[in-house]
């Protein structure tokens, strides 16, 4: 019975350092996606405190969504996060690719 229950961290780190526990995490009624918010969320999936399916669920995200945005951390950190420059951030890792 044990092997099959998940071990989850009680906090892991944020995108900013700080500790990130459930309650510390952002509404689950949240509607306006800062890049803060985005990053706690991929923080918090990457450190095992939520699952990929749990967070889509919490936040009503799409797949696609949520995988965008660690994409996003992934390549370029918390600025690639901001909406007003996925286009740049985007050119700047397919030139990055190339060479």
């Amino acid at each position: 019975m044990l092997e099959n229950q998940k071990i989850r961290p009680a906090q892991v780190i944020g995108p900013l350092g700080e500790p990130l526990t459930l309650g510390s995490l952002p509404s689950a009624t949240t509607t306006r996606w800062v890049v803060r918010r985005k990053a706690e969320v991929v923080a918090a999936v990457s450190g095992g405190l939520l699952s990929v399916d749990e967070a889509c669920e919490r936040y009503s995200l799409t797949l696609e969504e949520f995988t965008s945005w660690q994409r996003a951390v992934d390549r370029s950190g918390m600025p690639g996060l901001r909406v007003t420059r996925i286009k740049h951030y985007r050119d700047v890792y397919e030139r990055q690719q190339r060479y």
